[in-house]
């Protein structure tokens, strides 16, 4: 018997790292030849700014993607420390699960199955280390139960930490792991755990108090929908079964919630596993979840599938034919994707390597400005390897980290060339046909935006009478290390204040300050209070008010919060 142990044993070591070699292998071809998603190229200019903390994100990320450019520039090099701690998550469940007997041809295929961890094996999101440290927080974990040691606090303090700056959803898995288990509680190694991870988290909160909380004020506030949509919650259960696998996910999810909880580790896993998706299915009801929100859950229930199957080892017949059809699929996609080939909405990550490289010809080495959203221009700025692409916070779209880095300081009294998705007759001189898109661009002299000025009314809920006039006391704060003003004199384009609505349907109508506006000059730093009257819309319903500034030619910026406003 301890012969045939030993043999298994080395099989079973033998077939994983075989496995792992050509998961890297995949990993690293498939990161190679697909071009950047913008979500990643966005994150590369946040290694291009290291901070304690950015608007949408903790640092790891860019950490992760630092470390990785700077041993090559290319897709590669952005990815590779992503392929690198995905192999590892990989062997370190298998570790794990060594303790409960798990079968890995079970183990591999589970893992081959999931669309999920294909995904986020060379793409590099925030989703990435969190994944990482979360497994490292479990393979920890599981010995901290049975051994109350300072040594594993030490470490659980550390990876405790590492999570908390990968991504704000490691708050559920510290959540869900308490809960599971309160005699936590008791132990005073725990409680050297939570400050150990306070106090190394400090820096990024103190990055938010300094910033006003941009991260909260977006996560909890403008990431709502103001209207409840029934797809948002009747989409995202299907979308989680996608993600655990085409074919066979909904078995996957079963399995994992079937298994028989047997100890203290294993009721960790379960309440992680069913806790995370269980809040996001509420915050369905607030606003859109995308499935990979939920790739933190996907860690305790591969532990717990195979938990499951070690338990109960009758497998249904269908289930290997089907597994190895879902494999198929999702390789077959992969390998498209490696070809050139576009697929649905992954067809975003086609052409727009050669779209920076037009774009860049056009501009020379002057600053371009983009005016939809963070995505293209952080593409241009990736790859062109430079800082010149910047995107224009319009009062259309949200805020983005473009509105904290020192791109717009830089830029002004600058002649520009200004991109656009639209033809604007006065604006824009050219066109720019390739692949990815047709754009239209023309050179704007003499540059002067005021996308970081604050704009504050203190309230940001309010309801009025159709067509009844309001005042507003205003607060308009200078954020800029220079003197500004608003000024019309001598200036070849003008600056507006406006009063934007906008209707449920995204309909805008804008009121305009008078012209005693234009008298408010400000020092760095200085505030100053601004009277602004404004009429209720006359159409009864709910509104986003928010206060804007423009400078001609462009559409205008987002300068406050929004006020969730309603006539009634």
């Amino acid at each position: 018997m301890p012969e045939l142990t030993a043999n298994k044993t080395f099989q079973s070591n033998k077939t994983i790292w075989y496995f792992l070699l050509a998961w890297t292998a995949l990993n690293i071809i498939q990161a190679y030849t697909l071009e950047l998603h913008a979500d990643e190229a966005y994150y590369w200019l946040y290694s291009r700014f290291l901070n304690w903390g950015y608007f949408d994100h903790p640092p790891m990320v860019a950490l992760f993607i630092r470390f990785g450019d700077s041993i090559m520039h290319n897709e590669l090099g952005l990815r590779i420390l992503t392929i690198t701690v995905s192999t590892a998550s990989i062997y370190i469940l298998w570790l794990i699960l060594k303790k409960y007997n798990a079968d890995i041809r079970l183990f591999i295929t589970v893992i081959s199955c999931m669309f999920m961890v294909h995904m986020y094996g060379f793409t590099t999101t925030p989703d990435a280390p969190l994944f990482f440290f979360a497994v490292v927080f479990y393979y920890f974990y599981q010995r901290y139960i049975d051994n109350d040691s300072w040594a594993l606090a030490l470490i659980l303090g550390l990876v405790v930490a590492c999570l908390l700056y990968s991504k704000y959803h490691a708050v559920l898995l510290i959540g869900f792991t308490v809960l599971a288990n309160l005699k936590l509680l008791k132990r005073p190694s725990f409680w050297f755990i939570v400050v150990l991870a306070a106090v190394l988290f400090i820096p990024h909160i103190l990055w938010q108090v300094h910033h006003n909380f941009p991260s909260l004020n977006y996560h909890l506030s403008e990431r709502s929908a103001d209207k409840y949509h029934p797809e948002f919650t009747y989409l995202y259960p299907l979308g989680q079964i996608l993600m655990a696998g085409p074919l066979v996910g909904w078995y996957l999810f079963y399995k994992g919630f079937s298994a028989r909880v047997t100890d203290t580790f294993t009721r960790c896993l379960m309440v992680n596993s069913i806790g995370t998706p269980i809040f996001f299915l509420i915050s369905s009801f607030r606003g859109e979840v995308q499935p990979q929100w939920t790739y933190i859950a996907f860690a305790p229930l591969i532990l717990l599938i195979l938990i499951s199957f070690a338990q109960k080892p009758v497998i249904p017949k269908w289930f290997y034919p089907v597994a190895i059809i879902n494999i198929v699929i999702i390789v077959a996609i992969r390998i498209c994707l490696i070809a050139g080939i576009p697929i649905g909405r992954l067809q975003s990550q086609f052409g727009f390597k050669n779209w920076s490289y037009v774009v860049k010809q056009k501009a020379g080495d002057n600053y371009v400005i983009f005016n939809e959203g963070f995505q293209n221009p952080a593409k241009y700025d990736y790859y062109n390897n430079t800082l010149k692409g910047f995107a224009y916070d319009s009062r259309y779209y949200r805020s983005t980290q473009f509105d904290i880095w020192p791109i717009e300081d830089s830029l002004q009294h600058k002649r520009v060339y200004y991109l656009l998705t639209y033809n604007s007759p006065g604006v824009t001189t050219d066109s720019i046909k390739v692949s990815a898109g047709t754009w239209y661009g023309g050179w704007v002299d003499d540059v002067r935006t005021y996308q970081k000025v604050i704009i504050d009314n203190g309230n940001y809920k309010m309801s009025a009478a159709p067509g009844q006039k309001i005042n507003f006391n205003l607060t308009i704060t200078n954020p800029y290390t220079y003197a500004i003003d608003f000024s019309n004199k001598g200036w070849q384009h003008k600056v507006f204040m406006e009063a934007c609505f906008f209707n449920e349907k995204g309909e805008m109508q804008s009121q305009l300050a008078d012209t005693t506006f234009n008298k408010i000059a400000l020092k760095p730093g200085q505030s100053t209070h601004y009277s602004f009257t404004i009429v209720s819309p006359k159409q009864k319903g709910r509104y986003d008010l928010l206060f804007s500034l423009r400078t001609q030619p462009f559409v205008g910026s987002k300068n406050s919060r929004i006020v969730k406003f309603t006539t009634e």
